[in-house]
This record gives structure tokens, sequence and C-alpha cells, in this order.
């Protein structure tokens, strides 16, 4: 990712030093405690301190949380600390939205989640979510992977649901452009759904990371869907949708980003296909029709796309690849990609002069060079 990027928040950093936040699994391993409860709960005691310090009957009668749940809080040194480990153990971090590192666009929404659970890193910098219908069509599953791919490479991550079809092309499209990608279960972390993207999912923690805001042990049911869809849309500035028949779910998801404030984006459908009905009503709608990644880099106002392939270019070499890769749309000075690619300065300059001239890299002045951007 470009070197301006934010520091990286990966899951140690918000674990070390920290294990008192895992309290908050205690409370919401109790059936029935869900997330307007918990906030319920902390707005009546400020902290997660003095709420672990009240009796169940002090809790409830100053929160209006109803008795009989809070009964079954487990004691401070009950079952739940072996939840707590096995969590650790699988390199799962849990962050509330009383937090300051919690994501700040989510946090915007009209309910966010209480709680967060994550393995990889927190999502960050300028997110768009992808979605669409999960038996779709090969050419929609190809246009989403590639869209995703020309994103990632100009700095823009993407948040899907890592449900198959759509979403599944729009994780592995990001992983291909070397970007940043998020998926939202609509499980606990420790239920993955489908079971067949177990792969992916540990590709993705590598370049991003797995959220859920349900208890570890909840499994994927139909009910928990709409309200992922929810964070899906609230962590990302826009929502596309690029497939989706009339009823989809997909429809929900920019549903929501409506409400929130969002982006709608959508690619327009054939109209002889049902995966085109819901696209094509979005742009009725007001949607901003997408046939190419432009159309959304120019609404976030990110960097033009970067040559992905040499297609044009002669054959390189290893070393002549080794520069070509090192180089993005920011434009590098010749010390900088020496360094990076262990080259000497004659080597270098040898090799920039014949990427210039194939058309692979544009020079600017004080000896700085980028990949050339494509049209």
């Amino acid at each position: 990712m470009d070197s301006s990027s934010p520091p990286c928040f990966v899951c140690d950093a918000f674990m070390e030093g920290s294990m008192d936040s895992w309290q908050w699994l205690r409370f919401h391993l109790v059936p029935g405690l869900g997330s307007r409860k918990l906030e319920r709960l902390h707005a009546a005691f400020g902290s997660l301190e003095a709420l672990c310090a009240e009796t169940p009957r002090m809790l409830a009668a100053r929160s209006g949380v109803e008795r009989g749940i809070l009964e079954r809080l487990q004691p401070a040194d009950g079952e739940w600390l072996k939840t707590r480990d096995r969590l650790v153990a699988q390199g799962v971090a849990l962050v509330s939205c009383w937090d300051e590192n919690y994501p700040a666009l989510l946090k915007q929404i009209h309910d966010p989640p209480a709680l967060l659970y994550v393995r990889g890193e927190l999502p960050r910098g300028s997110l768009l979510a992808v979605v669409g219908a999960r038996k779709a069509t090969d050419a929609g599953r190809a246009w989403t992977e590639k869209l995703c791919a020309e994103l990632a490479r100009s700095g823009i991550g993407i948040v899907s649901g890592l449900a198959r079809g759509i979403d599944t092309a729009a994780h592995r499209g990001t992983l291909q452009g070397e970007g940043l990608t998020w998926a939202v279960l609509g499980s606990g972390i420790d239920c993955l759904y489908p079971p067949e993207n177990a792969k992916l999912a540990t590709e993705i923690e590598g370049s991003g990371g797995i959220l859920s805001e349900y208890p570890p042990g909840t499994p994927p049911l139909p009910g928990h869907f709409p309200g992922r869809n929810r964070i899906i849309s609230g962590l990302a500035r826009g929502v596309l949708v690029t497939e989706a028949a009339e009823n989809s779910g997909s429809l929900i998801t920019a549903d929501f980003a409506l409400e929130q404030g969002r982006e709608v984006f959508a690619v327009p459908g054939p109209v002889y296909h049902p995966h085109g009905a819901g696209p094509n009503r979005l742009i009725k709608q007001g949607a901003q029709p997408v046939t190419a990644a432009e159309d959304i880099l120019t609404c976030f106002g990110a960097l033009p796309v970067v040559a992905t392939c040499p297609h044009a270019l002669p054959e390189l070499n290893e070393r002549e690849r080794l520069v070509w890769e090192s180089l993005g749309a920011e434009p590098l000075a010749s010390e900088e990609i020496a360094m990076k690619c262990g080259l000497t300065p004659q080597e270098l300059s040898d090799i920039l002069l014949h990427l210039e001239l194939s058309g692979g890299v544009q020079q600017y002045p004080g000896m700085r060079f980028s990949r050339r951007l494509t049209s």
C-alpha cells in the first residue's frame, strides 16, 4: 500500500495490555444481552470497570435491563474465561464502540454494534462495500474481481460478506490487486460460513480482517444477515451492487447505505436476466451507474488506476520486472527505488531507461519515477 497510509492497526496492538476489555465477553455471552442492552448498561454506569463491580440487582435497577437476564451473568472467574483464552489463542481481538480505536464511520450509524470481534486488523482507509448475488453469473464474478483489483491498486479497500458469488469475487479481486479487504460475518467469529471459504478467510486476515458482532459460537442463521449488512455499509463510504435479483438481500445493504448517508453505486444489468433487476432499479432510484473503476474513483477522489500488467511491454527480465513492480502511482526517487530493489545507481538507470522507452514507466523532475497510468 501507499507509504502515506495510516499505520497498520493489527489485533496485537489492541489486545496487548488491554485484557480487561475482554470483560465485555462475560456480558455478551448472556443470552438476550445484545448491543442495545449493552449500550443501556454502559450509559448507566459509564465504564466497563464500574459495570463489573456491581451486582445483577444493581445493574438491573440502574439500567432498566431485565434482572432475569442479568442473573445469568457468569462470575468474574467463571467458564467465560475459557472462551476468552481460546479466542485470544486464535488471534481474535475484542473492541467496543466506546474504544477510541473503533471504526469511526461505523460509530456514526444510529445502531452501531456495541462489540466487534476481529481477526486481522480493524478497517481503515477509504472503503467501498461490494455486494451482490450468491448465485452470480460467471461474467458477473469475473467483472467484479477485475473491478476490485483495479480499485485495490488505487488504494480503495473493499468490504464484503464472504458469501458465495459476488462477495467471494470482491475479496479475491482485492487480494489479486494486493489491496486490503474485510469480511463481515453473519455468525460468530469462530463459526466461519460458508466453510469452503476457509482458505480465502485466512488470506483476508493477512490483508485486512474478519469481523463479527455476534458472540462466539453463534451459527449463521438467516436472521443475522440483515444486521450484518448494516455493518458492511456502515464501514464504507459507498456501496456497490453488481448483480442482484429484485428481492436480493444486497438491496437491503443498499437501503442501509442510503439511511446512513452513503453513496450507492450499481452496475447496469441486462434487462433479460433476473440479476439485472436489482441494480437497474437502484439506478432508476438515483444510484450512480458504474461501468469502470474510474466511476468510483472519481467519486472517492482517489488516484487514477495504475497499469497492472505490462501487456504492451516487451518481455521483462527478472530485474526489470522487480523494478516495475516496485513502482506505483506515486512517484519515487531513484535512490529509494534502488534501495528497495537492491540495485546500484547505474544498474537502475539502465533499467529505468528501458522501461521508460517501452512505455511502462513515467519520469518526473528530480529523477522520480512512477508506473505509467492507464488512460
